[in-house]
């Protein structure tokens, strides 16, 4: 294999997700994240390194663990796409994700423009373990890792409430959201980062549900990143935070979330998120536009609940 070929981009035809059409037939970010995944996917593929593949021959699990995501358009739910993943250094790529114009004649839109890190994680229940290819030695990960916080103490939700977090949500890791029998996927923080905004603003007083039938206000996301920063396990008691950082020019919010497991006595943060949220008008004439945050929503977001 030459090093042209390891640099060469690969563009994947695909469509958004039947499951991200939640309101009306606008696509959520969740499923840009699946898109992005599927073409870096499809790049290790085209070259042989599939990830069944990586995993029954060589013992390792392709793992993404770092995904930025910049969404200057919307999908629809019959857009057809092309992802295109463009790889770097290090196990990086850049990904765009591109639909038809709109306007006769007009050109490709960008929806989405991404930047991921994957890495190879060493799987101790892997059926094989032959040496990697040269070419993929750089890509290896040890499994665990994590940043060590403060003790758990005998309640970890009030100690990260000691440390600021303003909303805490407990939870436990469903085999569902893991990869390779164990370790929780990024695809899974992709969908908590996705409902702890929904726990966030309903516990705030201004739940989707809410909103979206007192004003016709819908939530979109201009760009979103997750990052792995350690593992959990399949069943492991996990603690997400969730905090509004800042509202910009009264029309989006930032925020932040982190997960955080015990181990040895110790919160250990295993996973990050930051997300820029706003609302859109669903219905009318002014339906996609941006809305303005009134002053009794900013309230709602950036204080405790009502």
């Amino acid at each position: 294999m030459t090093t042209t070929v390891q640099h060469e981009p690969v563009t994947l035809p695909a469509r958004p997700g039947f499951e991200g059409a939640n309101i009306r037939t606008w696509i959520g970010f969740k499923h840009f994240a699946y898109l992005v995944e599927q073409g870096v996917l499809q790049w290790f593929r085209e070259r042989g390194h599939g990830p069944g593949r990586l995993y029954l021959e060589h013992g390792v699990g392709l793992s993404v663990r770092d995904c930025s995501l910049l969404l200057p358009a919307v999908l629809e739910v019959d857009d057809e796409v092309s992802v295109t993943a463009t790889p770097g250094a290090g196990g990086r790529f850049a990904v765009r994700i591109a639909r038809a114009g709109g306007a006769a004649g007009a050109g490709p839109v960008t929806a989405c423009r991404a930047r991921v890190r994957v890495a190879l994680v060493r799987e101790p229940d892997a059926p094989a373990s032959a040496p990697l290819p040269a070419e993929l030695t750089g890509l290896l990960e040890e499994p665990g890792g994590g940043e060590p916080g403060p003790a758990a103490g005998a309640d970890p939700a009030a100690s990260l409430r000691a440390g600021g977090a303003g909303f805490v949500w407990a939870w436990r890791v469903p085999y569902f959201y893991c990869q390779y029998s164990q370790r929780m996927q990024h695809a899974g923080y992709v969908r908590l980062l996705e409902e702890v905004v929904d726990r966030y603003l309903a516990d705030r007083g201004v739940s989707v549900g809410r909103m979206l039938r007192e004003r016709g206000w819908i939530p979109v996301v201009s760009r979103a990143r997750v990052e792995v920063r350690g593992d959990a396990c399949v069943e492991e008691p996990m603690w997400i935070t969730f905090t509004v950082t800042d509202v910009l020019k009264d029309v989006t919010y930032d925020a932040r979330m982190t997960c955080h497991v015990v181990r040895d006595g110790r919160l250990v943060q295993v996973a990050t998120a930051t997300i820029l949220h706003g609302y859109a008008a669903s219905r009318g004439p002014e339906a996609g536009r941006l809305a303005t945050l009134d002053p009794e929503t900013v309230a709602a977001l950036t204080a405790g609940g009502r």
